[in-house]
């Protein structure tokens, strides 16, 4: 099993990737800055799910959330499953975290600590946006086998 040490630096990688790919697809809404705003339901409440225009007090509060989730959930990645040894174990690793950490964001967290963003996508952007960091966390754990 790798080190909690070595577990920060594989996830710091591959949670950044996989946080600006799962990012990427909440600015694909037609007001790109709502899905992200919406993250900031943590800090600011309720209110926060309905802002639409960019700012500093809901876009960065809501990105930085979502970068510190994605940062959480790729060292518990790397930390479970180690290297991957081929790419195919990358995807399907990669897969089972993502789908895990949607499990738990909308089946055991309270409402105040669910992402946010399922108030302003529709499913598939949702599902998307779990696609996409698992793409992250893929990529990611692949980079750090070398």
């Amino acid at each position: 099993m790798v080190s909690w040490k070595q577990s920060l630096r594989d996830g710091a990688l591959a949670g950044s990737i996989a946080s600006i790919l799962s990012a990427a697809v909440l600015l694909t809404h037609r007001k790109p800055a709502a899905p992200v705003n919406a993250i900031s339901h943590w800090v600011w409440g309720d209110p926060a799910l309905a802002k639409d225009k960019p700012s500093w007090r809901h876009t960065a509060v809501g990105y930085l959330i979502h970068h510190a989730a994605s940062l959480f959930w790729s060292t518990l990645h790397a930390r479970a499953w180690g290297k991957p040894r081929s790419a195919p174990q990358a995807v399907a690793q990669a897969a089972v975290t993502a789908a895990t950490a949607a499990f738990v964001d909308y089946k055991l967290t309270p409402h105040r600590s669910t992402p946010g963003f399922e108030h302003r996508l529709t499913r598939g952007q949702l599902t998307a946006v779990y696609v996409m960091f698992a793409v992250g966390l893929a990529l990611g754990s692949r980079r750090f086998r070398r």
